[in-house]
């Protein structure tokens, strides 16, 4: 990999584009993706218990159910990057728009626990290509100085979906009285939960109107012209845009349309750089992090919290979330992607290891289970150290790097193969949490806590850093 000194603050400056309000209000408009898709994972949150006793299903069958939206995430980012080079970057992000409107209703609106897992499935596929058209979006869009802050905002928008909601949840049970099966206007408090996302799901639509095409995508569809104006509408016009259209097709004269094909390497059987991305893509989920935004109100009523003040729990955690994907925002261009990423793992391996430590003393069984009170704060405290420690590092980081590590000619299809292989993962580890707390809550942090401390080493040997570099450098 072609390696380049940093821009420094003087050039950083310089480099400020004249219209870079306007570049973050691009940037906002596509991270609208991202929202609904922090907010379509977490708002099951609220709705297990429900489920649960609506279709009266065992921890197994309810796993599957929350954990269906994950196989459709997987196909959604397998197929968006291709998609996108095919009909452009905006197409796909109204696609996923239309599917997360259509899967809030059905899941409203289910004749049956299988006919709420489609629609879970298919709000999924949404999830999955706004889960790669974010990022491989705007770091096509944002200038190399500001690059890894607007990537950021993609996790941004996620956490800030997540916290929604858990409010929204929190206020809808509130207005069933702290019943979550409780009636509002004909429907059960768990069936508003799930299709309020309507409303967000349109405005990303309407947004994804008022945004401008890729100028790569326009360059590579023979479209220069507009991306020129596109160019010089994100870059300013203190810069040559015949000079940056012959900069973006000398980087991708020797190109064709990523394959699988591409990625593979008949050493490794996937090109090392693509091995990195995938490492980076599992590790993220491999630490648990989706067991506390989709089980969070389950877990903490299983340690004995009331509903309330489980929700109220599950909130606070989607705030510390968002104050560590802030701390990230700001620290990412500054000190680099590897040392956030690197303080991260440290920080969740330590706190979920005292999270195991605590629930290892939980008591009782079935709805009677309880943790004495020292442990009980122990595994609230290491429960959001864990959620920060997460948020100011691999939430934001691993998005950052997963827009910029990959060469040009192999980009979206190896962001595609990455974001397919978290949301498998994602998977595993979402179906298999009701089984392991059941087995052995304690038990299940352990695991948790090995691949955290497992990151350290992977991070340290193969993750490259990328900061200041342009997107055309990488090889």
């Amino acid at each position: 990999m072609t390696s380049t000194t940093p821009l420094e603050p003087e050039a950083a400056r310089a480099a400020r584009p004249q219209q870079l309000s306007h570049v973050v209000f691009i940037a906002a408009a596509a991270a609208m993706g991202g929202f609904l898709f922090g907010y379509d994972s977490s708002v099951i949150n609220g709705a297990v218990e429900a489920i649960r006793h609506r279709y009266d299903v065992g921890s197994e069958a309810l796993a599957q159910v929350i954990a269906a939206a994950l196989i459709g995430c997987a196909a959604g980012a397998a197929t968006a990057g291709r998609l996108a080079d095919r009909v452009g970057r905006i197409r796909v992000m109204q696609l996923a728009s239309v599917l997360f409107t259509i899967s809030a209703i059905g899941s409203a609106l289910p004749f049956s626990l299988w006919d709420l897992a489609m629609w879970r499935v298919l709000g999924g596929v949404a999830i999955g290509m706004a889960s790669v058209i974010a990022p491989a979006y705007i770091a096509e869009v944002a200038p190399a100085a500001y690059r890894g802050r607007l990537a950021s905002f993609q996790q941004a928008a996620i956490v800030i979906g997540i916290a929604v909601s858990q409010l929204v949840n929190w206020g809808i049970l509130n207005l069933a009285d702290g019943d979550q099966r409780g009636t509002i206007a004909g429907l059960e408090a768990w069936q508003w939960m799930l299709g309020v996302m309507v409303v967000p799901a349109v405005l990303y639509g309407l947004l994804s109107f008022a945004i401008p095409e890729s100028p790569r995508y326009l360059i590579a569809a023979g479209r220069t012209t507009e991306a020129k104006r596109v160019l010089a509408e994100v870059e300013g016009t203190g810069q040559d845009p015949d000079a940056r259209v012959a900069e973006i097709e000398r980087a991708m004269n020797s190109e064709h349309k990523p394959t699988i094909r591409d990625l593979l390497s008949s050493r490794y059987g996937l090109l090392p750089v693509v091995w990195i991305g995938i490492g980076l893509s599992v590790f993220q989920q491999l630490v648990g992090i989706n067991v506390i935004f989709y089980y969070s109100a389950s877990l903490w009523q299983s340690v004995g919290i009331d509903p309330s003040g489980s929700f109220f729990y599950s909130f606070t955690t989607s705030i510390i979330n968002i104050v560590g994907t802030v701390i990230a925002v700001l620290l990412v261009d500054r000190i680099g992607r590897k040392p956030l990423v690197l303080v991260g793992s440290v920080g969740m391996a330590v706190s979920l290891g005292l999270a195991a430590w605590a629930f290892s003393y939980k008591t009782g069984t079935g709805t009677d289970i309880s943790l004495p009170t020292l442990q009980g704060n122990v595994a609230l405290i290491a429960a959001h150290a864990f959620v920060l420690f997460f948020a100011l590092s691999w939430g934001v980081v691993v998005w950052v790097l997963l827009g910029e590590m990959f060469p040009n000619r192999i980009r979206a299809a190896a962001l595609g193969v990455a974001a397919a292989a978290q949301w498998v993962a994602n998977w595993l580890i979402t179906v298999s949490f009701p089984s392991l707390s059941d087995w052995n809550l304690s038990g299940a942090y352990v695991i948790y806590t090995v691949f955290a401390v497992l990151s350290i080493p992977f991070i340290l040997k193969w993750v490259p850093e990328t900061k200041g570099k342009a997107l055309e450098e990488m090889g």
